[in-house]
């Protein structure tokens, strides 16, 4: 199968960045898939700006907020619908070098079959409390894969192979909120898709819009770990050959 790779991008309310994110992706002269997450009616119509000015990008719009999970699912049919093979997933929020992609697309043609995951390199300016935060959920992933193979279960500038995504949302219901990037990436490993690690920088900004709720995220990524530990436990025998074989 040839390899026909496009960019999804989820968006909820991130006006101010989206039109400099699409910018600095064109180009990679790829299709854009935006997918409006039931967004405010200022982003509305930047966004369908956007699509108006630029034949390249593709606006996909939910009637309502579902969550990063939802938007990506959408995001993923829509891809599939189009005969796309993967889908580099890009942020909204203007975090992500848009400069790395070529590396990401060359590890995916590389290996059309694995999960390309973004791995966070920290400048200065980010918070503190990020980089600490992240080893909590790094151990579980770990824990539940037997494996240290993802190496940031949170970062989600990543590269899918759509086919292993289709397999698996045929399978079961990843998470539609912000617990999505670690379980997907967690799934996606159970069922033998190989991971590989691309070291990208993280761009923080003052005043940058985070849709992350301490509280209530941190409840949710708590329950998910509940569920995939003990999916590990049903899974220990394959995991446990695959990660001392």
């Amino acid at each position: 199968m040839a390899f026909h790779p496009c960019l999804i991008i989820p968006i909820y309310n991130n006006r101010d960045t989206i039109r400099e994110v699409v910018e600095s992706l064109a180009y990679l002269e790829l299709r854009c898939i935006i997918v409006d997450d039931g967004s405010d009616v200022e982003t509305q119509q930047v966004l369908q700006g956007l699509a108006g000015e630029l034949d390249w990008v593709q606006l996909v719009r939910r009637g309502c907020n579902g969550g990063k999970g939802a938007a990506m699912a959408e995001g993923f049919r829509a891809a599939l619908e189009q005969g796309f093979t993967h889908a580099v997933q890009v942020d909204a929020d203007g975090q992500h070098d848009a400069r790395d992609v070529p590396r990401f697309l060359e590890q995916a043609q590389r290996d059309p079959g694995a999960l390309i995951l973004g791995r966070p390199v920290f400048g200065a300016d980010a918070p503190l409390v990020r980089r600490v935060g992240r080893f909590a959920t790094h151990f579980s992933v770990w824990l539940e894969t037997l494996s240290t193979d993802i190496k940031d279960a949170l970062y989600g500038f990543r590269c899918y192979p759509l086919e292993a995504v289709s397999r698996l949302y045929r399978q079961v219901e990843v998470g539609h909120g912000m617990v999505f990037d670690t379980e997907i990436a967690v799934r996606l490993y159970w069922q033998g898709v190989p991971m590989i690690n691309v070291d990208t920088r993280v761009d923080y900004f003052p005043g940058g819009m985070s849709h992350f709720d301490y509280v209530r995220d941190n409840l949710r990524l708590v329950r998910v770990h509940t569920i995939l530990i003990l999916g590990m436990l049903v899974r220990f025998p394959r995991l446990a050959f695959r990660a001392w074989a």
